[in-house]
């Protein structure tokens, strides 16, 4: 089954429910959805809507570390109910372990020996990785592995 219907029915649910915070993180991300879809002037396919919810998470991301800087608890813990709402609609994320896997994979078929490969690396690794785990974490990840010890 497709994933906009399933945004779709969750929303309805929502509202029937009462559940204020899912059925407004939702309408953002049908939102979000339908502008994608105008830019492109076509439906999206399930993948399209995988990089629209990763960028709204992501976007959440930041904002919890901007207000944790700012001291602003509160702002910062709606954000992270919202992005705990937007991941659930994701793929399951790869675990630290399987990151590392991967990344020491494309070392090796890129031949990379230092930081400065760190490109290769990631041009190898990206596809790999998309949509089942955080590109800042992955790109952090890499260039420790890639630090002579």
């Amino acid at each position: 089954m497709s994933l906009l219907p399933i945004i779709e029915a969750d929303a309805k649910a929502a509202l029937k429910a009462s559940d204020k915070l899912k059925l407004s993180v939702l309408r953002l991300l049908k939102a979000a959805i339908k502008n994608r879809q105008i830019e492109k002037g076509r439906e999206l396919s399930d993948e399209e809507i995988f990089a629209v919810i990763t960028t709204l998470v992501k976007q959440r991301r930041e904002s919890i570390e901007q207000f944790s800087r700012g001291g602003r608890t509160e702002l910062a813990e709606q954000e992270q109910l919202e992005m705990a709402v937007l991941q659930a609609y994701l793929p399951q994320q790869l675990s630290p372990e399987d990151i590392d896997s991967l990344i020491r994979e494309a070392i090796q078929e890129s031949g990379a020996a230092g930081e400065a490969d760190m490109g290769r690396v990631m041009r190898i690794l990206m596809p790999r990785i998309k949509g089942v785990a955080d590109g800042k974490i992955v790109n952090n990840r890499v260039r420790e592995l890639l630090r002579p010890s």
